[in-house]
């Protein structure tokens, strides 16, 4: 990667995506600038400080303001950095909204959509050009992100999708979900399964068109399964959390992933778990995953 580097983390003002940018703002160097980004100016601004702060911080960190679900916003600043900086290093991608169980997932789709699926879409389309040789553009989704948990008659909307073609398949699902014709269509009730199937699709579109030139400059685009992390927005799901890590523990492998010095072209536009490409077309019987969904 090329020195004076520069990160970026959606999603980090806490949980993993707060400590991905402090285990970042700890391994690279004094010259280099990690940009930890959310909604809130007055929240952003806290959590660079204390980052910035931490015994380990090594390199500059620095709030920035940025609504994902602005698909504007997103390319603004991606244009801006390219001006001021040649382009951006790494690109962690991990915004998600907060869904309780108890809440009407219909309702609460709009906004899970966007900041889930728009977002992630935005965010390979403005940060992929702008990402500098050797660079690091990761998608955090999850296991669940494999085409085996839909319904094999949703398969062909993801398998082999084209970008276009899988922003495509999430407005017809959303579109879907407001009709009420989502459930006799195939969908899951689960807004979380579709919503990371479709993550995992848009980074495997934007890998296959850049595979080539990519691992010849040592780029890496992925999409990554921290395995089960004991967050807010995780733990009103699952009433067992003796396996689940700490935000901490679940950033280390997705970062040593990010500061692998070779790019292994077999997990070079997968879904990759604890250093390992997961089956694209595995995954729970859809039957199987109403049992994840508490009463």
């Amino acid at each position: 990667m090329n020195a004076s580097r520069i990160a970026l983390v959606t999603g980090a003002n806490q949980g993993l995506g707060r400590a991905l940018a402090e285990g970042l703002a700890a391994r690279m160097d004094p010259d280099d600038l990690v940009l930890l980004t959310g909604r809130s100016h007055q929240r952003v601004s806290d959590a660079a400080r204390e980052v910035a702060q931490l015994p380990g911080t090594r390199s500059h960190v620095q709030g920035q303001v940025l609504d994902v679900t602005d698909t504007d916003d997103i390319a603004r600043l991606a244009e801006e950095l390219r001006a001021r900086h040649g382009g951006v290093d790494i690109v962690l991608s991990n915004a998600v909204a907060r869904l309780l169980p108890e809440e009407s997932q219909a309702e609460r789709a709009d906004e899970f959509i966007d900041v889930s699926n728009t977002a992630t879409h935005a965010i390979l389309r403005s940060f992929g050009p702008v990402l500098r040789p050797g660079g690091r553009l990761i998608v955090v989704a999850s296991s669940l992100g494999t085409l085996g948990h839909l319904d094999p008659r949703l398969h062909h909307l993801f398998d082999g999708a084209s970008l276009d073609q899988v922003e495509y398949a999430v407005e017809s699902w959303r579109s879907a979900i407001h009709n009420r014709t989502a459930e006799e269509a195939g969908w899951p009730r689960w807004l979380n399964v579709p919503s990371k199937v479709a993550q995992v699709a848009a980074v495997r579109a934007v890998a296959a068109e850049r595979r080539e030139r990519d691992l010849a400059d040592g780029t890496l685009i992925a999409s990554v399964c921290p395995g089960m992390v004991d967050t807010a927005t995780s733990r009103p799901w699952f009433s067992d959390f003796s396996q689940a890590q700490s935000p901490s523990e679940a950033a280390r492998a997705v970062l040593d992933l990010v500061f692998t010095e070779h790019v292994d072209p077999a997990l070079y536009g997968e879904l990759v778990r604890f250093g390992k490409a997961l089956p694209w077309h595995d995954g729970t019987p859809p039957e199987e995953q109403d049992r994840l969904l508490r009463p």
